[in-house]
């Protein structure tokens, strides 16, 4: 199935990066408010798919197993399937009888919980998972069969009736002996196609062949509601200076571009003098000379620096007309949050940053690590 398909188009088939972000950004912050009111191996990787604007994993279900192709996504918790294949019952699959129902903002799902054998890989098996098995789902383009849910495990709480939360594939991982540590190490690199098994998932920790230098590790952060999710405090600057102090946001495998309050953006776009091609891609674009002199965009996240360089800020041009855009021109992926700094959830770090660092979401240590990898200076874009 062409990956082009996988993900959800306008009536040209043109792929709707800002507006799939907006409305998750948008649930993202409603759910916030609505949350508010034995011996164990070390680690084991496996292979996951960059798929332009999302990255996939290949999940199996069931014995025999029946493969899904499913989002990963940090920032929802529930693992489900049935939004393109139906699901294929077997003799591990049982039906809890309860009501499961996840919204993110750009899509949504509602079924039946089954608990069932899922496999990432022969070493990754978990027993007993719980599954949502959709009856209805919207948002999900051809080829998409559902999400990987790895965010922290009270998302869940809500989604299935009858009980408090459910246990995410990491932590039955960690619960049922396989791994030796309740953490999930995701390296995504930048791809010129649209689609590329470039990535990788290691359950248990971190694949130290995968970065280079230190990992660092700093706390989840505890403002709300950045604090629900993979949340940490974070500093950015500019060319020196700083476009948005240090506040709290959220690391987002599920979100594409990278996001800045829009004080902090307004700023950004005033540095760079980039400007906004909204009848296309909804992108910022810039000219070759001023990508010439685009300067390194800092994260400055528990006292390390994190520099997206000029080639890491844009977006593959090679990939441009497959988002609605022209072949010569130059998008940059930081765009607009839609709020100003202040709120709790100021940027969110998607997966075009996490191209460019390895990162850890440690929910034994209620922490997130950060390294530089091969591809933090790679100028393919």
């Amino acid at each position: 199935m062409p990956i082009a398909r996988r993900f959800k188009t306008n009536s040209n088939g043109v792929a709707k990066i800002v507006e799939n972000d907006r409305a998750r950004i948008a649930h993202l912050k409603n759910l916030s408010k609505d949350k508010a009111a034995s011996s164990k191996r070390a680690e084991y990787s496996f292979s996951v798919t960059n798929g332009a604007v999302s990255y996939y994993a290949t999940v199996g279900v069931g014995s025999p197993a029946t493969d899904y192709t499913l989002i990963v996504d940090t920032g929802s918790s529930n693992t489900w399937v049935g939004a393109y294949q139906r699901y294929t019952r077997t003799s591990t699959s049982k039906s809890t009888g309860d009501r499961v129902e996840v919204s993110y903002g750009s899509g949504a799902f509602e079924g039946t919980e089954y608990t069932d054998r899922v496999t990432l890989s022969s070493n990754l098996v978990i027993n007993s998972q719980s599954i949502g098995v959709a009856s209805e789902s919207e948002g999900f383009g051809d080829g998409v069969d559902g999400i990987l849910g790895i965010g922290p495990t009270d998302l869940t709480e809500g989604t299935v009736s009858n009980v408090n939360e459910v246990p995410t594939v990491t932590d039955n991982l960690y619960s049922q002996g396989t791994i030796s540590s309740d953490a999930v190490g995701v390296f995504f690199a930048p791809t010129t196609s649209e689609s590329d098994t470039n990535g990788e998932l290691t359950f248990g920790g971190a694949d130290t062949t995968k970065y280079t230098g230190t990992l660092n590790y700093v706390p989840v952060t505890t403002t709300e509601p950045a604090s629900y999710y993979w949340g940490v405090n974070q500093e950015v600057t500019y060319n020196g200076e700083t476009i948005l102090s240090e506040t709290a946001g959220i690391v987002d495998t599920g979100t594409t571009l990278v996001y800045l309050a829009t004080d902090a953006y307004d700023r950004y776009v005033s540095a760079t003098g980039a400007t906004l091609d909204s009848e296309n891609t909804g992108l910022l674009e810039i000219s070759a000379a001023q990508y010439a002199a685009l300067q390194t965009l800092d994260f400055n996240i528990g006292g390390t620096t994190y520099g997206l360089t000029a080639n890491g800020q844009i977006w593959p041009r090679s990939l441009n007309t497959y988002i609605g855009g022209s072949s010569g021109s130059i998008y940059l992926v930081v765009n607009d949050l839609g709020s100003d700094s202040g709120e709790g959830l100021d940027f969110i770090n998607g997966y075009t940053f996490l191209e460019r660092f390895y990162t850890v979401f440690d929910t034994t240590t209620s922490s997130i690590g950060f390294a530089t990898t091969s591809y933090t200076d790679a100028t393919t874009n």
